[in-house]
Order: structure tokens, then C-alpha cells, then sequence
């Protein structure tokens, strides 16, 4: 935080040391903006590397652009500040006053948020699946006001790219996978639980996959290729990668804090909301770029393999019923379930998706 500037008022300087102690650092006319920033995955990440190298740069450039004040980040990623499991909990907390986290660590306080992940065999497109869960968010409203309970107000939707299966085995029929233990976080482990398989699910944060892969108490997971090839390196403990397309799941949020949301000068929150939506977007763009170029290296550099349409439909139609039983326990809790994974069927076939399966909710 900058030092206070010398005033020859008093009253004045008063005034400054307070706005210091809520991290701003005040002048007569414009403020420094001090904002603590970061998430529990590294900037090698997608949605992290864009938090630092798009969000960042674009807000300090519009804000500094459009009114006099200036901004400075304090920095916290690669669980620096808050680990991938506590991200969420320390935005609420104002640990960090913006943060980026996953839905998949927080099961219990955001059920709702993760209806892409309860409609398995998605788009596989990014841009897809961030223009789809946008267009639910502002159809449900309900979906960001959860999160003023939590201290904090939802800047922008982050998209992932789309999921496959990395193992350190090889395999071509749902039949080769009984008994496997396979990685997976939060909801995701139901699309291997409930397809009756015979999968034995695991979960874990991603920067521990490595570790238990190499140690066997995992033999693969449910992944994208980015973190399967030179992010995370899993390839290096599982030279397969299966190309079955679970689905672009858009299951990630940028929040900021609401005490530090509510200090801001009125006139920034537009300009922040405005980067955080385009942010939003191009996680979509880099994902699909991304998967492409990731795809390419990791048939480069160890066994890919592209399963049939038969064997993911077989899996599909295994999963037919698990979206209504889901989908039924929420709207015994008072969630708008079946209105929300009805709506996001429909949404996904405005975009042009055809579903392998047409999951029936009622």
C-alpha cells in the first residue's frame, strides 16, 4: 500500500490515513486503488493466466483511462494467498478482495452453480459453454444473488476447456475402465459413479493429481488437455489420453469481496463490471485456442486416442437418469433445478449443439 502523502490540513490528513486503512490511498481529487488479487491455481492455468495478463491490465488501463484514479495490484496466485480448496472462503473473508475459484470445492454452499457438470456430454466449444451459462445467469438471477450470503458479488462466469480422460493405461470399451481408480472433483465424480461402470472415483485439487497418479492411488482422471500436457505435466505419469468429450464446462467465478466492492469510487464499478465481462468471454476464446494447441502436443508426445461415438454414447445413455435424480434432491431443497437444467438444454441448442442424449427433466 502506498505511503500517506503529507496535507497541510489536519482534517485532511485524517481523512487520508482512514481511506489508507481501507485500502485506498486518497488525494484531493483521486484515490489509488489497491486491490488483492489471486487464486489457488497458478497463471499457468487458463482463467489464472488471464486474471493476471487480460482482467488486470484492462481494468488498470480503463479505470486509470477514464477517471483520476490509479490502481495497484497485490498479487496472490498459485496458493500464495489462498489455496484452491479456500478461495472462495477467503474472498468472503476478505483475504482477497477479487479471487477466482471452482464450484467443484464448493458443493455444499453452491449446489445450483454447477448445472453444466449435471448435464454430462456437453459442447465441447468453450465459447459455447460461456456464452450458454451467461444467458442462464441472467435468466436465473437467483444464481448471484447466492452470493451476497457470502460476503461477495460475482464479477464474471469463467469458462474451462473440455473434458476428456488421461490414464496411465489404455483402454477402448467402458469394460476396460471397472476397477480403475479415476480422478475427478466435486460433481464430476458422479459422471463415473452413477454410469455404473465400476469406477472407482477419486478426488483431489489438480496440483495433487501428479502425486497420487505416481503413487498409484489414482491411474487417471477427468481432465482437460492443457492441464494433462506441459501445465500440470500429468502425462508424465499418464501416457494416455482418451479424447470422449464429457463437455466445456463454464463451473468457475471471479468475485469480489462486498466490503471492498462497496468502498469503490461509484464511478469504477461500471468500468470493472464492463473487463470483468469481457474477461468472461475470452476465457471461452483462449480455452477453445488453447485446446486445439494442447490436442496437437499431446499427440506429439504420448498415446491419444479418439473413442467411437458408439462408446460415448454408451456412457451417455448410462447417465440418461442421473440429471432428473439430481435435479429432484435440489428441488427438495428449494433450488429451481429442473427450470435451470431444462433451460440449459435449451440454450445449448440455440448455439447449435445437438445432445448425444436429451436428458428429460420435468
Amino acid at each position: 500500500m502506498s505511503g500517506i502523502r503529507k496535507m497541510g490540513s489536519m482534517a485532511v490528513g485524517t481523512a487520508m490515513v482512514l481511506a489508507g486503512t481501507l485500502g485506498f490511498t486518497s488525494t484531493l481529487s483521486a484515490k489509488e486503488i489497491v486491490i488483492r488479487i489471486g487464486s489457488g491455481h497458478p497463471p499457468t492455468v487458463v482463467y489464472a493466466g488471464l486474471m493476471k495478463n487480460y482482467f488486470q491490465p484492462e481494468l488498470k488501463k480503463a479505470i486509470e483511462s477514464q477517471t483520476d484514479h490509479t490502481v495497484k495490484f497485490i498479487e496472490g496466485y498459485s496458493g500464495s494467498i489462498t489455496k484452491v480448496f479456500d478461495t472462495f472462503e477467503g474472498i468472503q473473508n476478505g483475504v482477497l478482495d477479487i479471487g477466482g475459484f471452482c464450484f467443484c470445492f464448493e458443493a455444499s454452499k453452491l449446489p445450483m452453480h454447477a448445472f453444466q457438470i449435471m448435464l454430462p456430454f456437453g459442447t465441447m466449444d468453450p465459447e459455447q459453454s460461456v456464452t450458454i451459462a451467461n444467458n442462464i445467469y441472467k435468466q436465473f438471477p437467483s444464481l448471484e444473488k447466492t452470493f451476497q450470503k457470502y460476503n461477495q458479488t460475482m464479477l464474471a462466469r469463467i469458462g474451462d476447456g473440455g473434458y476428456n480422460l488421461g490414464t496411465n493405461f489404455a483402454w477402448k470399451e467402458l469394460s476396460d475402465l471397472k476397477g480403475r481408480k479415476i480422478l475427478g472433483a466435486g460433481l464430476n465424480l458422479n459422471w463415473m459413479e452413477k454410469a455404473n461402470i465400476g469406477i472407482i472415483p477419486v478426488t483431489d485439487g489438480l496440483p495433487g493429481w501428479y502425486q497420487k497418479i505416481k503413487t498409484g492411488l489414482a491411474e487417471g482422471g477427468i481432465m482437460f488437455p492443457s492441464a494433462w500436457g506441459p501445465v500440470f505435466k500429468l502425462h508424465e505419469v499418464g501416457e494416455f489420453y482418451t479424447t470422449i468429450g464429457f463437455g466445456s464446462i463454464t463451473w468457475h467465478a471471479l468475485n469480489v469481496n462486498n466490503r471492498f466492492w462497496d468502498r469503490l469510487p461509484p464511478e469504477v464499478k461500471p468500468i470493472m463490471m464492463e473487463v470483468a465481462e469481457r474477461y468472461s468471454v475470452q476465457t471461452g476464446v483462449f480455452n477453445k485456442i488453447g485446446y486445439e494447441k494442447d490436442m496437437e502436443w499431446l499427440r506429439k508426445n504420448i498415446t491419444v486416442s479418439d473413442l467411437p461415438a458408439s462408446v460415448r454414447l454408451d456412457w451417455a445413455k448410462r447417465l440418461k437418469d442421473w440429471p432428473q435424480e439430481y435435479a429432484n434432491e435440489l428441488e427438495a431443497k428449494g433450488y429451481p433445478a429442473n427450470a435451470i437444467l431444462n433451460a440449459t438444454l435449451d440454450e445449448a441448442e440455440k448455439v447449435g449443439y445437438e445432445w448425444p442424449v436429451r436428458y428429460v427433466i420435468e
